[in-house]
């Protein structure tokens, strides 16, 4: 049987690493993608086939999906996106540079290469998208405004994707953890002392707050080790009818269910109550 391909963003730590390991481990062909030179050598060096993609970049992304294609002969099975980071900041503090920034790589570039490899997907007759979005997809936490609205964003492209390819052997999954071991507190907090001054805030006082959670070590309760992102992703691979959407973590699947059910009022209680006005 023809060894399955599949590409992978995001891949220098945390979730996007373990989906490498792991769909490696089960023989799939994993293409380990970084934006960093030296985490691609890294990724080389552990036994991956690993390319520079930096999201940001059109031109990387091309290079990325034509190297792709010529390893694999145009055939390419499966397609993770999972490189993102997270810009926090109290909406009327971020800048349009900073929005922009957030949507550059969490949807632009994700999308952009996404609408390049359709077209192999197509040309073979099937194919998966697997979509890493986040529990900030489904509800809103303050202080989390970009990401809130870029992952909201690829959750509705996810969507509409799925519509539009109903009638092909391509399907569509969207991921949704809470809260995961990785890196993301660390990416997060580089790009808050990059984007956000706090210091003419008036929510500056919170951003004590924030600067102590995110370059702390202690984990949100409910979290996962990404091995629980890696079991979802397989079923979105493997399964003959893979789901839309697959909820990683208690906080997921309860929030899903609390904005299905509670009016805004009350659902807005409870959120502001688990962020604790953002200090979580």
């Amino acid at each position: 049987m023809e060894q399955k391909s599949v590409l992978i963003t995001g891949c220098s730590s945390g979730i996007g690493h373990c989906l490498a390991r792991g769909l490696k481990q089960r023989g799939y062909r994993v293409f380990a993608t970084a934006r960093q030179a030296a985490d691609v050598e890294s990724l080389t060096q552990a036994g991956f086939e690993s390319l520079p993609l930096d999201l940001d970049s059109s031109s990387s992304i091309r290079a990325a999906v034509e190297t792709v294609l010529a390893r694999t002969q145009g055939r390419l099975y499966a397609l993770i996106n999972n490189g993102a980071y997270g810009q926090p900041g109290a909406v009327e503090d971020l800048s349009r540079a900073a929005l922009r920034a957030q949507f550059e790589t969490n949807v632009f570039g994700t999308q952009e290469l996404t609408n390049l490899i359709i077209p192999a997907m197509r040309t073979q007759g099937e194919g998966r998208i697997v979509q890493i979005s986040s529990i900030l997809g489904i509800v809103c936490f303050a202080y989390r405004g970009a990401y809130n609205a870029a992952k909201f964003a690829l959750e509705a492209l996810s969507d509409t994707m799925r519509l539009e390819l109903r009638n092909t052997n391509i399907h569509v999954s969207l991921i949704e953890p809470g809260p995961i071991i990785s890196r993301f507190r660390a990416n997060a907090y580089a790009a808050f002392k990059r984007h956000i001054d706090r210091e003419h805030s008036v929510h500056r006082e919170y951003y004590a707050h924030v600067e102590q959670r995110l370059g702390g070590e202690k984990s949100l309760p409910f979290t996962l080790p990404p091995e629980a992102v890696l079991k979802k992703a397989i079923k979105a691979l493997e399964t003959r009818r893979p789901k839309a959407r697959y909820a990683v973590t208690f906080p997921t699947t309860l929030f899903a269910v609390l904005r299905r059910i509670l009016p805004v009022r009350a659902l807005d209680s409870i959120l502001a109550a688990v962020s604790n006005s953002g200090r979580r």
